[in-house]
């Protein structure tokens, strides 16, 4: 009998195939191609303390193996992800994940206090809540000047430090491929008490109309994902997952059942799905089901048998 099953940070996932925030919604649009009970886990779309309408002007523009997106973080608000989508997400059997960004400290805050609260209230009513946080620091510090606060490692560390005293809920830091030293972030943020990692958001990029003469985007710039950024983020995975000792989530270009094994033996605890759900609506089921036949070919009885082996 094999076993796909990973525990992270006392929250298990029955398979490490979970889906990346803002690529997946909060799970209700994929229903109808697939259960989502089949996945390991579901991290919601990005989350703010107050509602975001997102940028204007173009959002999302394909390009060689790969995709650039300038959303903004469009989202309903924290207040109403609690009302109105946590009761669909938990009634999947699946672990449930709130990723939550902000624009200054006191946001962040707020926001995961918030999530924290509720998911206590629930619990005494013997309800699912949010099983675990995604912190995405890779949002601009509007009161800095607009510099991600996941650039710095010291800036950074005070926003994990005062989000770990609010919350007793699983935590994990989302970091960004742009950090001045990815693996000291890391590092940073096992200090401060998160209980595990995720690496990489996308790499900030550009693209320009030459017909227009401008970017494409209203922003300039736009954040670039799939897989032609897959082997810079595998062996940034790879180095984080030997400088910590807390579990590594890996994503980055994740397309294929070769992929998620060449995260898994890079270290990664478990692993994200972003644009490939763009690609292939059926993604998800596919992975799990393609990653369980390759275990049953391969005589692997468990993912811990090759996790980390390089």
């Amino acid at each position: 009998m094999i076993s796909m099953a990973c525990n992270i940070a006392g929250v298990l996932f029955k398979n490490p195939i979970i889906m990346a925030s803002g690529t997946f919604g909060f799970g209700r649009e994929y229903a109808e191609f697939y259960s989502p009970e089949l996945l390991g886990g579901i991290v919601g779309k990005g989350l703010t303390l107050h509602p975001k309408a997102g940028n204007t002007g173009s959002r999302i523009h394909e390009t060689a193996s790969g995709m650039l997106n300038s959303v903004g973080l469009e989202n309903p608000g924290v207040a109403a992800f609690l009302k109105d989508e946590l009761d669909d997400m938990t009634h999947w059997n699946t672990a449930v994940i709130a990723n939550v960004g902000g624009s200054n400290l006191e946001e962040y805050v707020q926001a995961v206090a918030m999530i924290t609260e509720n998911a206590q209230k629930r619990r005494t009513m013997n309800r699912r809540g949010v099983d675990m946080l995604e912190l995405n620091i890779s949002c601009p510090n509007v009161k800095q000047g607009g510099m991600q606060f996941g650039i710095q490692t010291e800036v950074a560390r005070e926003v994990v430090r005062q989000v770990r005293n609010v919350t007793a809920l699983p935590l994990v830091v989302k970091l960004s491929p742009n950090a001045e030293n990815i693996t000291q972030m890391a590092v940073m943020c096992e200090e401060e008490g998160a209980d595990g990692v995720s690496l990489i958001n996308t790499f900030s990029a550009m693209k320009i109309d030459i017909r227009r003469r401008r970017s494409v985007f209203a922003n300039t710039y736009a954040g670039l994902s799939g897989p032609a950024i897959k082997p810079i983020a595998l062996r940034m995975v790879h180095q984080v997952a030997q400088a910590v000792s807390i579990p590594v989530i890996g994503m980055g270009g994740i397309s294929s059942v070769e992929d998620i094994i060449e995260f898994t033996m890079a270290g990664a605890a478990a692993i994200q799905v972003g644009t490939y759900n763009f690609v292939h609506l059926h993604a998800g089921a596919e992975l799990v089901h393609g990653l369980e036949q390759w275990m049953q070919r391969e005589k692997v009885q468990s993912l811990d048998e090759i996790r980390g082996i390089l």
